[in-house]
């Protein structure tokens, strides 16, 4: 039922920019945190950034000031806006969506590459 699809990744050269999105369906009633995670080769899957359903936001430290996290409830959909891009940046990047029921539901999206050449 619910489908998260990711967009906006790429080709870019440090110091460039790219905006990703993810637009979240199927949950009527939306979600209690939506973030961004990434996968770099050879390393594991890492929190980038989150937004809270009250709009708190947390990012991880080598990101912090560089990248922001935002939402659209008109369209639900999440955006990454990334800044200041470097080559240890580069990895698949996954949309993630949780809400509380009974315990923690948590979809992910496909995920989409960013590639950031020196």
């Amino acid at each position: 039922q619910v489908q998260l699809v990711e967009s906006g990744g790429g080709l870019v050269q440090a110091g460039g920019s790219l905006r990703l999105s993810c637009v979240a369906s199927g949950r009527r009633f939306g979600f209690d945190v939506m973030s961004w995670y990434r996968q770099a080769p050879g390393k594991q899957r890492e929190l980038v950034a989150a937004i809270g359903s009250t709009g708190n936001t947390n990012y991880t430290d080598s990101v912090r000031g560089r990248f922001t996290i935002s939402g659209d409830h008109a369209t639900s959909t999440v955006y990454l806006q990334m800044d200041n891009l470097r080559p240890d940046d580069t990895g698949v990047y996954y949309c993630n969506a949780l809400y509380y029921y009974d315990r923690p539901y948590i979809f992910w999206g496909q995920g989409t590459q960013v590639t950031v050449s020196s």
